[in-house]
C-alpha cells in the first residue's frame, strides 16, 4: 500500500497561511539544524534535509504552491505522484467533482444532467478545472526568476573564530550564460513546435479522461527557439568562483554567514540568490568556550592552595595574574572579568573562568615523606567525616 504523502507545511512547521518570507525563514532555520555537513553519518538528518528541500522548492514558488494548495500535490506533468492516495489528506481526490461534462449531458449512469440546457462555460466541471489550471500554469513568456540560494559548510580553527579572519572559498555557482545573455536562445530565429503544432498545449489521456497540458517541449509558447550551444537552453552555466568570506570575531559553531548575490544567477533579469556559510569551529586543547565565556582548568600545588599565591594563567589575550586565596579547594572557580570572547553584536566581552585542580606533591625522598607525615599529625581531621554522617 503506498505511503501517505508528506505534508510540506508540516515538514517546515508552518501554517498554510504562511507568507513566502515565513517559508524562507522556516527552511533556513531547519536546514541549519539538519544540514548533512553538520550531521555527518546521520541518515535521519540527511533524509529530513531532503524533505525540507522538497517542501521549500514547492512552497517558495507561487505557481507550484497554488497547485499544491488546490490538489494536495505538485507535478510537472499534472498527475499525482505514486504515493498520493485518492481522497486522502494531502493526496489527490476526485470526491466532490462533477464528471457529467466528460460523459456528455447525461451522467455516468445514464441519468439526465441536473438542470435544463447546456452547461454554462466555467461552471466548475472537472475538465474545465484542470484544463484552465494547466493552460495558465505557465506563462507563454519566460518571466524573471530569482536564483536559488547556496549552502556551504566551512571549518575554521579556534583562533580564527576568536580573532576573525578572511577566508577564500571556491564555490560552484550558476552564472548567467554570456553567449545568450541568459535567454537560452542563440538568436537564430524560431520555428513552430511540432509537438503541439503551435498551440502551446498538448492533450493527454488518463483512462477515459483527457487533459490539456502545457506543451513540455516549447513551454507553452508554440515556438521553438534555436538553443544556445553554450548553456543548452538553460540560460545559465555552472562555473567555479572564488569568494572572499569575512569571518567576524566571536564566530561560533553553527553561526550562519550570508554573502549577498553569490548564490545562483537569476533568470530573465531576476535577482541572484545568496550564499550562506555555516561555520564549524575546531576545538582548542585547553580553552573551552561557553557562549561568550572561556573556561580553562589550571593546576595548582597544595601549598599554593593552602597558603595562597599569585599565579600566571593563560588567556586568549596572553598571560594574566590570578590571586589564589588561602584555603582554596580543588575545583574552585575564579573569574577574570572581560577576558572572554568579543560579542560583535553587543560589542561586549565575556569572562574567563579558571577552575583550579590541586596536584599532590611527589614523595620521592625521605625528607618529603617526613614533612608530609608531620603535616598529617598536625591536621588529623578526617575529611570524609561528613560523608559517613550521612550514610
Amino acid at each position: 500500500m503506498p505511503s501517505k504523502q508528506a505534508d510540506h507545511y508540516e515538514t517546515l512547521g508552518i501554517g498554510r497561511e504562511a507568507s513566502t518570507d515565513d517559508v524562507r525563514k522556516a527552511y533556513r532555520r531547519l536546514a541549519r539544524k539538519f544540514h548533512p555537513d553538520l550531521n555527518p553519518g546521520d541518515k535521519a538528518s540527511e533524509d529530513k534535509f531532503k524533505k525540507l528541500q522538497e517542501a521549500y522548492d514547492v512552497l517558495s514558488d507561487d505557481k507550484k504552491r497554488k497547485m499544491y494548495d488546490q490538489f494536495g500535490f505538485y507535478s510537472e506533468q499534472g498527475f499525482p505522484p505514486a504515493g498520493a492516495r485518492p481522497n486522502a489528506p494531502g493526496g489527490f481526490g476526485f470526491g466532490g467533482f462533477d464528471f457529467s461534462d466528460i460523459f456528455g449531458q447525461e451522467g455516468p449512469a445514464g441519468g439526465a444532467h441536473r438542470g435544463a440546457g447546456p452547461r454554462p462555460e466555467g461552471d466548475g466541471g472537472f475538465r474545465d478545472l484542470f484544463s484552465n489550471f494547466f493552460k495558465n500554469r505557465q506563462s507563454h513568456t519566460r518571466s524573471a526568476e530569482r536564483g536559488s540560494d547556496l549552502e556551504y559548510a566551512l571549518n575554521i580553527d579556534f583562533w580564527q573564530s576568536i580573532r576573525g579572519t578572511q577566508v577564500r572559498l571556491t564555490i560552484n555557482r550558476q552564472e548567467t550564460c554570456h553567449s545568450c545573455a541568459g535567454s537560452g536562445s542563440s538568436g537564430g530565429g524560431s520555428s513552430t513546435c511540432a509537438q503541439c503544432n503551435g498551440t502551446g498545449n498538448v492533450n493527454q489521456m488518463a483512462g477515459a479522461m483527457r487533459f490539456s497540458l502545457t506543451c513540455p517541449r516549447c513551454g507553452g509558447t508554440g515556438k521553438l527557439s534555436s538553443v544556445c550551444a553554450s548553456c543548452h537552453g538553460e540560460g545559465r552555466i555552472t562555473q567555479p568562483e572564488a569568494v572572499e568570506i569575512r569571518i567576524p570575531p566571536g564566530t561560533r559553531t553553527g553561526s550562519r554567514l550570508r554573502v549577498a548575490a553569490k548564490g545562483s544567477a537569476g533568470l530573465m533579469g531576476g535577482a541572484d540568490g545568496d550564499l550562506y556559510i555555516t561555520v564549524r569551529v575546531d576545538d582548542h586543547p585547553f580553552f573551552h568556550r561557553d557562549g561568550d565565556d572561556i573556561i580553562i582548568k589550571v593546576p595548582i600545588t597544595v601549598t599554593e592552595a593552602s597558603l595562597g599565591a599569585k599565579i600566571e594563567v593563560p588567556t586568549i589575550d596572553g598571560r594574566s595574574v590570578l590571586k589564589i586565596p588561602m584555603g582554596t579547594h580543588n575545583g574552585q572557580r575564579f573569574r577574570l572579568r572581560e577576558k572572554g570572547v568579543l560579542n560583535a553584536r553587543t560589542n561586549t566581552r565575556g569572562d574567563q573562568l579558571i577552575e583550579v585542580e590541586l596536584t599532590a606533591p611527589k614523595a620521592q625522598d625521605e625528607r618529603t615523606r617526613e614533612l608530609l607525615r608531620e603535616l598529617a599529625a598536625l591536621h588529623p581531621d578526617d575529611p570524609r567525616a561528613d560523608i559517613w554522617k550521612q550514610v
